[in-house]
């Protein structure tokens, strides 16, 4: 793992394919271990259609409602981190960054027990393998 941009309480992992290949490989490899989809959006491509220019750039929200409603149940607030996201994006050197919220970073911010922080985790080895 890396933490290239050092924001606290966001991991970020170098990917080793464009930006939108790594999210169809996220897609599909979410889609085989039976967790939700809920949202792609490609902000790059909504700047171009404002006339904006932006580095490709693009966003996948998803989970599983065994994982994330125990959480939402022990801190409603939860939710605003839910469902879970993985922002995927092209920095200037032309090298795919993949990042996702650290589950401690989720479990201190709601006051959540420790052991939800599982919940959390069981998308990691997801994240990274669309990465490589």
């Amino acid at each position: 793992m890396s933490n290239v941009g050092a924001v606290p309480g966001i991991i970020q992992i170098p990917s080793r394919h464009p930006v939108g290949e790594t999210l169809d490989r996220l897609e599909r490899l979410l889609q085989e271990r039976g967790l939700i989809v809920f949202a792609r959006i490609d902000f790059s491509g909504d700047a171009a259609r404002a006339g904006l220019a932006m580095r490709n750039e693009q966003l996948l929200s998803f989970g599983n409602p065994r994982g994330g409603t125990p959480l939402m149940q022990a801190s409603p607030t939860a939710a605003i981190d839910l469902p879970l996201k993985a922002l995927v994006w092209e920095d200037d050197g032309g090298q795919t960054w993949l990042a996702y919220n650290a589950p401690e970073y989720v479990i201190q911010r709601h006051g959540l027990a420790p052991a939800l922080a599982a919940n959390l985790a069981a998308s990691i080895p997801i994240l990274a393998a669309a990465a490589k």
